[in-house]
């Protein structure tokens, strides 16, 4: 099973700095750009299957990828972004910042102590709900000798590649993936390894880190 976990394209929250969470924020003309450069980067992976995030943003991006192949795309809500609760479409930036505490950098330098807004989720919940979904998709007879398309989130790649990486504890791996970056994992008997790590398929000019504790 080879799995490519891919972050959808950009939004205008994005480049907003707000935070978008279970919020359905669909694509910007950019973020369909960067998934039609992804897309045609990747014409000759012949997928399977695609597994998507429900939110119109990261469907979007799969039915891009996977526009010129008849493959199926299942939706699955674990797959949904990490829920800020009632912070989602506040400001999230220095020059913008709305968010009622002092500890939201706790997201990037400490994830697993972060509290959210009321209603929110915290990064251990959403490692739990993406690790039934992981474990559940490597166990099936049915896709061991698939090729599989995930598209889903920034901090949910994260929270599904922390079912991969040998050090749980560095959960962001330096920084949330860049929008359409992708990951890929081999699966074979149970056992996963990542092959490439955030690749993207775009040129550096494209590239932008709209969040970190820097800003």
């Amino acid at each position: 099973m080879r799995l490519y976990i891919i972050r959808h394209g950009e939004t205008n929250w994005n480049v907003q700095g707000r935070l978008q969470g279970q919020t359905d924020i669909g694509l910007n003309e950019n973020g369909i750009r960067l998934a039609k450069v992804t897309a045609e980067a990747m014409k000759d992976i012949n997928f399977d299957l695609g597994i998507s995030s429900p939110l119109s943003r990261a469907l979007k991006t799969a039915e891009i990828i996977l526009e010129d192949q008849e493959v199926p795309i299942l939706q699955d809500k674990r797959l949904e972004e990490l829920s800020f609760g009632s912070w989602e479409g506040l400001g999230c930036h220095k020059d913008n910042y709305e968010i009622p505490s002092d500890h939201f950098e706790d997201f990037y330098l400490k994830p697993m102590e972060f509290v959210p807004g009321e209603g929110g989720e915290t990064i251990p919940q959403l490692c739990q709900r993406t690790k039934e979904f992981y474990e559940t998709l490597i166990s099936n007879p049915e896709y061991q000798d698939k090729s599989i398309l995930i598209a889903t989130h920034g901090c949910t790649t994260r929270a599904l590649l922390n079912n991969v990486y040998e050090n749980k504890e560095d959960f962001w791996r330096g920084k949330v993936p860049m929008n359409c970056a992708v990951n890929i994992v081999d699966v074979l008997d149970g056992r996963s390894l990542l092959v490439e790590e955030d690749k993207v398929y775009y040129g550096k000019e494209d590239w932008v880190d709209f969040y970190s504790a820097d800003q």
